[in-house]
């Protein structure tokens, strides 16, 4: 009898593909939220100069996107060499995940630049120039927004696979106080 643990040889491949299909949607639905937010405020800032604007799917598409540029380094297990001190660890890996994040959005900017007649070198000018202060500060937002993220995958490791989910969504029962000499 095979008993089932979190190792992902003893996985099945049904079972992993739910579990990465899961933690993708969950991931998206995290981005989505950071970047609908982001894409609220860009659009309240705009309407108080009298500009109009407000992409409609932008949020979703970005988030799917990059949540899958997350999950494939997950898969090459960036930054899983450390071992060191928890913060130190997620400090890494978060800026591993920036570079990552922003060299593979620099490939896709290349590749939707040559499917709309653009040459690559016009399509690399855009990250350089008058884009290059909006790239550094899209990027600070995405380390900031990646922080989180990795913090808790890694802080759910630390306790054990799953532990921190039961503890953040599991039913806790009201505290006794009166033991505190604290009356309700």
């Amino acid at each position: 009898m095979a008993v089932a643990n979190n190792h992902p040889s003893t996985k099945t491949i049904a079972q992993r593909a739910k579990n990465e299909l899961r933690e993708y949607a969950i991931l998206s639905l995290y981005l989505f939220i950071c970047f609908g937010a982001l894409i609220l405020y860009k659009a309240a800032i705009l309407g108080e100069e009298g500009i109009s604007y407000l992409p409609s799917g932008l949020a979703a598409i970005k988030a799917l996107i990059l949540a899958k540029f997350i999950m494939l380094g997950h898969m090459i297990r960036l930054g899983d060499r450390r071992r060191s001190r928890i913060v130190y660890v997620i400090a890494c890996k978060a800026l591993s995940y920036l570079i990552l994040l922003l060299v593979l959005s620099v490939v896709e900017e290349v590749i939707v630049g040559l499917v709309h007649g653009r040459t690559i070198a016009a399509s690399l000018a855009e990250f350089g120039g008058d884009k290059l202060p909006q790239t550094l500060a899209t990027s600070l937002i995405m380390l900031l927004i990646l922080i989180p993220y990795l913090a808790s995958r890694e802080v759910n490791v630390a306790l054990g696979e799953g532990r921190l989910w039961t503890l953040l969504f599991e039913h806790r029962p009201a505290q006794i106080t009166e033991s505190k000499g604290v009356k309700p």
